[in-house]
């Protein structure tokens, strides 16, 4: 049954009382602004701390501390293995089999290693295929590795404009570019979740039609790891890299993490090695030959940031608890009530970009300022003033993230009358 929305406080915290995911916001650290908390909604560019976060560190401070090099193999956690404390419950967020996953380097560290592996480039198959306006991150990988192994990018990167109003790409576009140019393209490489647009892309569709025409599917989940229920492994691609700082809630700067399909689990496909992607069981008699891995753990170059990896441990057990479909759940009510408050209160002002159908959108809206850039930056500025925290992308447009979480009804109605507020003094 629809939800019937109302404006008001008193509905907005009615909703809140009754949200069965309520008691989540108490694990978080929400910014303070003046006489309470702020209204935080840039879970989609960083994510808040979670409490537990700051004993799971200082616990490995202490290993450290007491054990030196033996912390390696002793302690509640020996460091040998930490990367695997993160497995199962990374998995489960990314819907992958465990050995299909490993929570490794930063995100763009990680792309170029599966593009080592998964864009292998021949005077026939050279393109890279990615949307336009791609991410910085992926828009220069791309362009790099197409250098490195001697194309043009002018030639070899084919960038796909979006054909719908707001500048989103529909699966019709992407099926006749596939249709047009897949006989020449080596890699179609894709985000989950568009950073600009907001738009969520359907990565088995969109695997299935790159693999129809002999290409190799890789995806940057950098804004739909813990927004979006994943079932990578049933999707098929051949790779994902992301990132877990944003919903994932793991810090500045934090480990990233990449999935390869079980079928390149022993494959033979060229890699750049390192020492801990040699195969475990052999890995200390020090050979000079590479034994990788079966599995994603392969594709390591170096031993784990311990001091990274515990933070990521700490929120995956609040997914694990809390459940991804669960969120979903919540997260599609946050949205709808933001959408609905947007479009019935604030028409004369806003404009959401993000496509309103809910398999093409997680947490974030992209909203746009009718006034153009000068109107938006003043917004802007006065929203993060008075305490609403999202994030301005050029020329025109407000990111606003309600994180299910930590986000509330309550939230959601703040934003909507702080801009009211700011439209009646402007």
């Amino acid at each position: 049954m629809p939800i019937s929305y109302e404006a008001t406080i008193e509905w907005a915290e009615a909703r809140d009382a009754a949200d069965p995911l309520r008691e989540f916001r108490h694990e978080f650290l929400i910014p303070p602004h003046e006489h309470g908390d702020s209204h935080y909604f840039c879970g989609n560019s960083l994510g808040l701390q979670p409490r537990a976060v700051r004993a799971a560190v200082n616990a490995e401070l202490d290993y450290w501390g007491e054990l030196g090099v033996e912390g390696h193999f002793k302690g509640r956690l020996p460091w040998m293995d930490y990367h695997e404390f993160v497995r199962d419950h990374l998995a489960e967020v990314v819907g992958a089999q465990p050995d299909e996953i490993v929570a490794m380097n930063t995100l763009g560290v990680n792309l170029h290693l599966m593009m080592v592996s998964f864009y292998r480039p021949t005077p026939d198959r050279h393109a890279i295929l990615i949307e336009a306006g791609a991410f910085p991150t992926d828009r220069y990988a791309v362009e790099s590795q197409i250098r490195y192994h001697g194309f043009s990018p002018n030639l070899s990167l084919i960038e796909l404009e979006g054909d719908e109003p707001n500048g989103t790409l529909s699966m019709g576009a992407i099926e006749r570019a596939l249709a047009e140019h897949g006989p020449r393209i080596a890699l179609v490489l894709l985000p989950g979740v568009q950073y600009r647009t907001g738009q969520v892309f359907d990565l088995k569709a969109i695997t299935a039609l790159g693999h129809q025409q002999g290409c190799q599917v890789g995806f940057d989940l950098a804004h739909a790891v813990g927004n979006l229920p994943l079932q990578l492994h049933d999707s098929g691609m051949d790779f994902a890299i992301w990132c877990s700082y944003k919903y994932l809630n793991s810090g500045p700067g934090a480990v990233g993490g990449a999935f390869v399909h079980a079928r390149h689990a022993r494959t033979t496909l060229p890699r750049f090695a390192g020492w801990w992607g040699h195969d475990k069981t052999t890995r200390f008699q020090m050979g000079p030959e590479f034994v990788p891995t079966p599995g994603a753990d392969g594709w390591q170059l170096s031993n784990p940031p311990i001091l990274a990896l515990a933070p990521l441990r700490v929120s995956l057990d609040v997914f694990h608890r809390a459940g991804m479909q669960r969120l979903r759940e919540k997260s599609l009510e946050l949205t709808g009530y933001l959408r609905w408050l947007v479009e019935t209160q604030l028409p004369d002002v806003l404009e959401v970009v993000t496509p309103k159908d809910p398999a093409r959108h997680g947490s974030q809206l992209s909203i746009r300022v009718l006034g153009g850039r000068t109107e938006g930056r003043a917004l802007f500025e006065y929203l993060i003033e008075h305490g609403i925290i999202g994030d301005w992308r050029e020329p025109d447009v407000i990111r606003i993230s309600p994180v299910p979480l930590y986000n509330r009804f309550a939230d959601c109605l703040a934003f909507a009358q702080a801009v009211r507020r700011w439209r009646v003094q402007a």
